[in-house]
């Protein structure tokens, strides 16, 4: 006897939502690739989301006003997403015929993800691991990393791409 699941199971051929990208400044372009390539495949688009951990959702929601944490050090000149970053996703995304957009999303990026991959209905999150680091083990070391938090709090796939993977006995 096989126990029926909880919450309907989603595979490559029922996927019907967006492919969701964790995206940030200066990060491997691994990441948009892996998440370009699912959509391609599924013929779905491609969400590439930029989640400022600076400013904070006031009412809850992915794109509803946002607030910053600290008031006093907001520069009026911010851009909601860096220039250089939209800059990067389209030159990369040039020519591939995946549908894209970016959003900007706020808070902390496992629940900003979470919160936005539930409100569109994605079918798949793709995020990048850490960079083997001091500064990144630190951080995950006090915060844990967004892969391994989505992992725990994602009710739907979450696709986590080496961007430096290492092998035993390498470096």
């Amino acid at each position: 006897m096989t126990d029926t699941p909880s919450r309907p199971l989603r595979a490559m051929n029922v996927m019907t939502g967006p492919v969701i990208a964790g995206v940030a400044p200066k990060q491997q372009s691994i990441v948009v690739e892996h998440a370009a390539a699912f959509a391609t495949a599924a013929g779905l688009p491609l969400v590439c989301a930029f989640v400022d951990v600076t400013v904070y959702p006031v009412d809850g929601t992915t794109g509803g006003p946002m607030a910053p944490i600290d008031p006093d050090g907001v520069d009026e000149d911010a851009e909601p997403i860096p220039a250089s970053l939209e800059a990067s996703i389209a030159e990369q995304l040039a020519g591939s015929g995946v549908d894209w957009s970016l959003v900007a999303l706020a808070g902390e990026p496992a629940h900003a993800l979470a919160r936005l991959a539930g409100e569109i209905g994605a079918s798949l999150i793709v995020v990048g691991s850490r960079e083997h680091k001091m500064g990144s083990t630190v951080r995950e070391m006090t915060g844990g990393s967004v892969a391994r938090q989505l992992l725990h709090r994602q009710d739907g796939p979450v696709l986590v791409v080496p961007v430096d993977p290492r092998v035993p006995g390498e470096r």
